[in-house]
């Protein structure tokens, strides 16, 4: 069998690795959010849901965390199914945000291993209904799409895989507008005809 491209990096810098050219691409900077949501039984080679792991979620965690310290944004963590994909972030997030806070405490049998160690991890943790994040990574495939901001701009990492689980990410931008008389770039030179 032929192992996938990076595994020879360990989870953490495979994770790191990854998001910060989702960082770099997206311009994910203070005040942006990047959704996450991860299938840490993919990560590990089995189907999706049926072997979830902690350890796994933590060394995953090391790398988004090192990552989100050095560009400032907030990541949030995407629930499983089971906790209809509400979102672990901090308190001082949602309120900001305004975002509906929805009352549940993730497992790794309810909301799946990565939100639940997320969820341990963060100083004061709620779930969020739902959010319009910046940009997304999406590690076994676990379907983020739901939370992504219009227009999702599909993103192909270098490392197509963590783990065994394979990566796919997106960043978005903000819809164009206009008709045939739009521009979307400052002209270099004067001379756009005006509208009155």
């Amino acid at each position: 069998m032929v192992e996938p491209a990076g595994t020879e990096l360990s989870l953490a810098a495979a994770t790191a690795a990854v998001v910060g050219e989702l960082a770099e691409a997206g311009k994910l900077g203070p005040g942006k959010i990047l959704v996450v949501g991860v299938s840490t039984s993919e990560v590990a080679g089995v189907r999706i849901g049926t072997g979830g792991a902690l350890e796994v979620a933590e060394q995953l965690l090391q790398g988004i965390r090192q990552v989100a310290d050095k560009w400032g944004f907030h990541p949030v963590y995407q629930c499983c199914e089971h906790l209809n994909r509400s979102l672990v972030m901090e308190r001082s997030l949602l309120e900001s945000l305004g975002l509906r806070e929805v009352s549940a405490v993730p497992i790794p049998g309810a909301g799946g291993s990565m939100a639940a160690a997320a969820y341990r991890s963060m100083s004061d943790p709620v779930l969020a209904e739902t959010v319009e994040a910046h940009a997304g990574i999406d590690i076994g495939e676990t379907l983020i799409g739901m939370h992504l901001r219009r227009v999702a701009v599909p993103f192909r990492p270098s490392l197509r895989y963590i783990g065994s689980a394979r990566v796919n990410a997106a960043w978005s931008r903000p819809p164009l507008i206009g008709g045939e008389r739009a521009v979307y770039r400052t002209p270099e030179t004067s001379g756009a005809q005006l509208c009155d």
